[in-house]
């Protein structure tokens, strides 16, 4: 990422301020919600998951750090041991989801990049048309949190974008109180397993690009943290339905892009 105009330079800074918005404001959807447009940018997957995923593990550890200090104080008890985290329920999924998973990161460093990102593409029009109909992924029975994790940690393991699949189950199995410490612990340890197989794979981790990437993530983290009662609001419909629609549209030129 080093032959790129001053433009391309500056619209990676915005949508990096967009990734961390997102993921502070919604407590997921950084990467889904912003690769498309990066792909747009730079048709190159591997440029920009490794940036995100230290970006994911970064403010993972920071949000949950805030959460539990916030606990903590407004506990009644402060001399009990506050834990925010279901650890039973993260490592039922953890198991279901570790093979799928291994098998999704070796699959992206196997497969042309060009595919992989119409791979990215096709994911994120659907979940971006569950967003314009306002019907987002559910799961109801037990084989569908089996099937939704396995392919939760499949596309997460291809492209980091597997959230909202695995939030949909983890929504129904763990308390409100505990969800978005719990969904976040388990970004960091996915994350992590797939930076480790990048470093033993060779990939540049585009580390002099986190000294400035990492402040634009962090003004986003800022805002979001800022209007999350906003987004999670009677409002946050009409969002999620024009963001859907702008995903589609994105998703579907770059879909073009590749195909030609």
């Amino acid at each position: 990422m080093t032959d790129l105009q001053l433009y391309q330079y500056i619209l990676i800074g915005l949508l990096f301020v967009w990734s961390g918005f997102v993921r502070s404001g919604l407590g997921f959807g950084g990467a889904v919600l912003t690769l498309p447009f990066l792909l747009l940018v730079v048709d190159d997957p591997l440029i920009f998951l490794p940036i995100i995923g230290v970006h994911l593990m970064f403010f993972s550890c920071l949000i949950t750090w805030q959460n539990r200090q916030r606990v903590k104080r407004t506990a009644a008890d402060h001399q009990s041991s506050v834990s925010t985290i279901d650890w039973q329920y993260l490592r039922f999924a953890l198991s279901v989801m570790i093979v799928p998973k291994l098998i999704g990161i070796l699959g992206l460093l196997t497969l042309p990049a060009s595919l992989m990102s119409s791979i990215i593409y096709c994911i994120v029009i659907a979940y971006a048309i569950s967003y314009v109909l306002n019907r987002p992924f559910r799961s109801n029975s037990r084989t569908l949190d089996i099937v939704f994790l396995i392919m939760g940690g499949y596309v997460s393991g291809t492209s980091l974008i597997g959230a909202p699949l695995i939030a949909a189950v983890f929504a129904t199995h763990v308390s409100r109180e505990k969800l978005r410490d719990t969904l976040f612990v388990l970004w960091f340890i996915l994350v992590l397993i797939k930076m480790v197989s990048f470093l033993i794979a060779g990939v540049d981790l585009q580390l002099v690009h986190h000294l400035w990437l990492l402040p634009c993530a962090f003004i986003g983290h800022l805002l979001g943290e800022r209007l999350h009662k906003k987004l999670v609001g009677a409002e946050s419909k009409v969002f999620f339905r024009v963001l859907g629609s702008v995903l589609i549209l994105v998703s579907t030129l770059g879909l073009i892009r590749t195909l030609i």
